[in-house]
């Protein structure tokens, strides 16, 4: 993409240009931009505006393109527009929410006496398609809230009314294109002809404003690119994200399963999907035991006053659940750090037994919207990877950079690549400035020293301390979030944790609150949309099936799931009297990574032929000796088949 520097107009203009003519476009057009039809707004004097902003002579002046990050946001925002206007157009009586670009695409939320459907979506490209061929201009006005109130309430727009009055502002900005008019503060591409590649990919309920209390609205998502190449190709990957769906692959594989009589966000394991939670439960103990980390284990339940003292009740009550026990309030635990910290205050603790790294896989309750659950990907019972790490202040800097060693090893395993992102301090939050300006330090410098690079989150930390957050990408490039590292000086001054330095006097630890796959159930969804379903062996919770070819092939197909069942090898049988052909396509289906096939020839020469997963891939004949040793070897090094 073309990089242009800004443009100052003064001395650059022709003479006789009249001062109202000049807009943002004319300039651009003055000074022989380059790709002039390909500019979608304006920087001017580095705000983003609509190229038919009015200029002056003194203003600096850079084009935006529509294949800029801005342009393509532009874009995005104006399809939202053409949409709410089509299903405006189609639909009577609907009443628009709001319709903001987000990543990939754009929303629009509306309020109808139904919910819209995917049948729903055709009829209105059809109509966005019929309002882009007539090119319409979008064109910005500007109001006083109460005009804009009196115009929406003639239109029955009750959200826009609401969104003005909170807005508490004197003016606010509308854009109109044909006889369609939204609140906006734009800016928006020059007219509705511009949008090229666009796309409505599916519809789902969301309550106004994000609140469960409030109404429950129709959101009609769609993606918009600045052209058809683009698009198709998003439309690929949108099609592979629906083949590698967790939810469907999890039914499919016989991992888990979700169950409204037992609640939401409640997951079930079926025994394939405990068998993979164990694999990686273990590889986590055995990880963080080879890096000095310490097993520990909290109560499901505390009570509310230890809450209380955390912070927790105050800035995080509303997302947890209490109970009443002997007339004594407890609270259901969001998070692990609380007895992790009572553990390190049971002894009187010294500056050599530092630091201290005590490691759980602790299950928590978290109470999370019922709109926003979904799979295994947002829940309400999970298990964190979760440890808290107690060093002294010198040491902090080798902790943070020691973790963030740990997400690496832990990352390329998996084949992540992955992001940084440094958080900071929330609005609600405790603590003092000079803890959080530390905290945030400490974080900043551990990422430097080690030369990576990182993005500032503003505003949104943990309540108690900021933190680095590890966006994996995925086979698709899917960004997730799973990993994190949060620095807190202040808990420790809450729960007064001291330890003995070297001068013999008492003195406040740092805290370290870490995740390195975050909440095992949401990483596994991670990993089958990842891997597709198809775990390396080491994971796989069935690695091998034998097929028999025919009856006569059962004792011998006995003998072998003996051997490998007792070298460790997670093993199963199929001996039905069927079709090899089908067996092998129901194995395939299990995403097995082998399939062992014992037929007369392999029962005459005492071994197997091994069937890869992958379509039409076989192996030469193998001893049950040679078979084991690939599969032990492969299980050993964490490495995929051959």
């Amino acid at each position: 993409m073309e990089t242009t520097l800004p443009i100052h107009l003064k001395g650059n203009m022709p003479e006789n240009l009249e001062k109202e003519a000049l807009t943002a476009f004319k300039a651009l057009q003055l000074l022989k931009t380059k790709r002039i039809q390909d500019v979608v707004a304006a920087k001017i004097n580095g705000k983003i505006s609509d190229l038919s902003t009015p200029l002056d002579s003194q203003s600096e002046l850079e084009p935006v393109y529509i294949d800029s990050d801005e342009g393509i946001e532009i874009l995005r925002h104006s399809t939202s527009h053409i949409m709410a206007m089509a299903v405006k157009k189609l639909f009577t009586d609907v009443k628009v929410a709001i319709g903001p670009a987000i990543q990939d695409g754009f929303y629009y939320d509306f309020d109808y006496k139904r919910p819209f459907k995917e049948d729903d979506l055709e009829k209105i490209e059809e109509k966005m398609r019929e309002i882009i061929k007539s090119d319409l201009p979008f064109s910005r006005s500007q109001k006083t809230s109460q005009e804009a109130i009196n115009l929406f309430r003639e239109q029955g727009e009750d959200y826009k009314v609401e969104i003005i009055n909170d807005l508490r502002n004197d003016t606010v900005s509308l854009y109109t294109q044909g006889n369609f008019t939204d609140l906006c503060r734009g800016p928006h591409l020059p007219s509705t002809g511009m949008v090229k590649a666009f796309k409505l990919t599916k519809v789902a309920g969301a309550y106004w404003r994000g609140d469960e209390k409030k109404a429950m609205l129709s959101r009609i998502y769609g993606v918009a690119f600045q052209d058809r190449k683009q698009l198709k190709k998003y439309l690929f990957r949108l099609e592979e994200a629906r083949k590698r769906n967790h939810v469907k692959l999890g039914t499919q594989l016989k991992l888990f399963s979700i169950h409204e009589e037992i609640g939401a966000g409640l997951i079930v394991w079926h025994p394939n999907g405990a068998m993979l939670r164990h694999i990686l439960e273990n590889f986590e103990i055995e990880e963080h035991l080879k890096r000095g980390y310490e097993l520990v284990k909290g109560p499901e339940i505390l009570k509310t006053e230890l809450w209380k003292k955390s912070g927790h009740f105050e800035n995080y009550g509303e997302n947890m659940y209490f109970t009443n026990i002997d007339d004594q309030s407890y609270g259901i635990k969001p998070m692990n750090c609380l007895a992790h910290m009572l553990i390190f205050r049971t002894g009187i603790q010294s500056y050599r037994d530092l630091p201290k790294r005590y490691f759980e896989l602790g299950t928590v309750h978290r109470h999370e919207r019922s709109g926003v659950l979904h799979g295994l990907l947002r829940v309400r019972e999970f298990t964190q990877d979760d440890a808290h790490i107690l060093c002294t202040p010198e040491q902090l800097n080798d902790e943070i950079k020691g973790v963030l060693d740990f997400v690496k090893d832990i990352m390329n395993l998996f084949g992540f690549e992955y992001e940084l992102e440094i958080s900071t301090r929330p609005e609600k939050s405790i603590g003092s400035d000079e803890d959080w300006e530390q905290s945030t330090n400490a974080l900043i410098k551990a990422m430097d020293d080690d030369n990576l690079a990182y993005e500032i989150n503003e505003g949104d930390g943990a309540f108690y301390g900021p933190k680095i957050d590890i966006k994996l990408k995925d086979a698709l490039g899917r960004k997730w979030q799973c990993a994190t590292i949060q620095c807190d000086f202040t808990l420790p001054e809450k729960f007064d944790l001291v330890y003995i330095n070297k001068n013999g006097k008492k003195q406040r630890p740092v805290m370290l609150h870490r995740v390195i796959l975050g909440a095992i159930e949401r990483f596994i969804g991670v990993l089958i949309e990842h891997y597709g379903g198809a775990f390396p062996t080491w994971l796989a919770p069935v690695q091998a099936v034998i097929l028999t070819v025919t009856d006569r092939n059962i004792e011998h197909g006995t003998r072998i799931l003996q051997d490998l069942s007792d070298s460790g090898i997670r093993i199963k049988s199929d001996f039905r009297n069927e079709k090899l052909g089908l067996k092998i396509r129901e194995a395939q289906l299990q995403k097995i990574p082998y399939m062992l096939i014992v037929g007369d020839k392999e029962c005459k020469e005492n071994g197997v032929t091994p069937r890869l997963r992958q379509k039409g891939k076989n192996l030469d004949l193998m001893s049950t000796k040679e078979i084991i040793n690939l599969i032990t070897n492969e299980t050993k090094q964490r490495r995929d088949l051959p």
